[in-house]
């Protein structure tokens, strides 16, 4: 409803959210009545949005923040409300007209994927058309996955970021497999990151602005959403929460607004990360960052037991160069701490908890 937004939009201004950087309120799936009005245009649900979405956009742009709306490049949503097949043109400056910022565009019921395919450029053309500076949020490969491999030149001229894999859950097995997936298809998604078109590792049923990040609800320990947000920081993921910023924990706030994680997610070289090495239950990733520094994270897949060592060379790093002669090394989570100076053919040992991550700045 209209009143859970700007509640959300309410609490993201006066609690440091937008601070932090989260600047978008986004509406998922099932605002809309269930038909267009007598001119064929979107109408929202008149019960639940009394206001409109117009209303409800100025309110959210009066708290310093953005709206972000949804639609399905089909005939009709997941949800099986109106879709944007041949209203794209309509719909993009119905869209322009209420004031909306970011545009999340499913790819529900849109028969073929020829038909797909022309819907997203058309949607990305009409969006584009209207004058109005809209952030362009699209799940094409995650659509074509089953059958082609993803075109990803073709979809960075066109998205402004993509989602190639399953809805996030709130659960250890949901983020790990995300991870998983990342890291087998590395090799395809990590080179075409980078200002103006970013991999999405999920943007399923959001409330609100981290992509998305499950921490701050319940099925997620403190060492796993740890994991989390390190890792979101450094595969260079848009950062979509998914949670209710009224019933929040301090601990889970801290986490989420933590600058220095933020930092290095939000960095402007806009390189993504990738895993170098895996070593039974470690695995060592890196993030090029500018500055010539790097982003280092290295996780304990173990479910089991205690922490354990993981010890590596700093040789490893940045193809050697990362620590050429020396660098120094700071532990951004689970706390931060200076670690020191590091000469090029140190070893380190890091202390990892079972599914968690120590996160570095190199």
């Amino acid at each position: 409803s209209e009143r859970l937004f700007m509640e959300m939009a309410d609490v993201m201004a006066a609690e440091g959210w937008r601070d932090a950087g989260y600047e978008f309120v986004c509406i998922d799936d099932c605002w809309m009545a269930p038909t267009r009005d007598e001119h064929g245009r979107l109408q929202a649900d008149p019960k639940r949005f009394p206001g409109g979405i117009r209303k409800l956009a100025d309110y959210v742009h009066s708290k310093g923040l953005k709206l972000g709306i949804y639609s399905d490049v089909g005939n009709k949503t997941c949800a099986g409300f109106p879709g944007s097949y041949n209203h794209y043109d309509l719909d993009a400056q119905t869209f322009a007209s209420w004031g909306v910022d970011l545009l999340k565009f499913d790819g529900c019921n849109s028969g073929t994927l020829e038909l797909l395919a022309e819907g997203y450029r058309r949607m990305s053309l009409a969006l584009n058309k209207t004058g109005r500076s809209i952030v362009y949020s699209c799940e094409w490969p995650f659509y074509l996955r089953p059958v082609q491999q993803p075109n990803y030149t073709e979809i960075k001229q066109y998205c402004n970021h993509w989602r190639n894999f399953f809805d996030v859950y709130d659960s250890w097995s949901s983020i790990k497999s995300i991870l998983d997936w990342t890291a087998l298809h590395q090799d395809s998604i990590v080179k075409i990151a980078g200002p103006g078109g970013w991999n999405d590792p999920d943007m399923a049923s959001i409330f609100v602005f981290l992509s998305q990040l499950v921490i701050g609800n319940f099925g997620l320990s403190w060492d796993q959403a740890v994991t989390q947000m390190a890792m979101w920081a450094i595969m260079a993921a848009p950062l979509f929460m998914s949670n209710d910023l009224r019933h929040i924990s301090p601990e889970a706030r801290g986490l989420l607004q933590n600058k220095e994680v933020i930092t290095i997610n939000q960095d402007p070289l806009g390189k993504q990360g990738y895993q170098i090495t895996k070593d039974k239950n470690f695995e060592l990733w890196e993030r090029p960052l500018s500055g010539q520094a790097y982003a280092v994270a290295v996780l304990n897949q173990q479910e089991i037991g205690g922490p354990q060592n993981f010890t590596f060379s700093l040789t490893f790093l940045g193809n050697g160069l990362a620590c050429n002669p020396a660098c120094s090394i700071r532990q951004v989570l689970p706390a931060s701490r200076d670690w020191g100076v590091y000469s090029w053919v140190s070893s380190l040992s890091v202390e990892v908890n079972p599914t968690g991550t120590v996160l570095l700045k190199v």
